[in-house]
């Protein structure tokens, strides 16, 4: 699982340094919202020639990574 997060790279010149799928112009960011919209993976990698099925993995795996590193706390009312 770990060689799948290889596929997410970085570069601060491209989009601004959002994590990308192989250092392409397509970002982690953009493929979640496909599949959060609904999107098959079959119509992501029919739209997106240059798409591999890991590399949708990829982007599944790392937001999966992000948020179990999130730390959640109660709201307290401060009086």
């Amino acid at each position: 699982m770990e060689d799948l997060l290889k596929r997410i790279t970085f570069n601060k010149d491209v989009l601004c340094g959002k994590p990308l799928i192989r250092g392409m112009r397509i970002s982690v960011e953009m493929i979640l919202e496909l599949l959060a919209k609904g999107a098959t993976e079959e119509e992501i990698l029919q739209d997106y020639r240059q798409l591999e099925s890991d590399d949708l993995r990829a982007a599944l795996l790392y937001a999966h990574h992000m948020v179990a590193r999130e730390d959640v706390f109660d709201r307290v009312a401060i009086r």
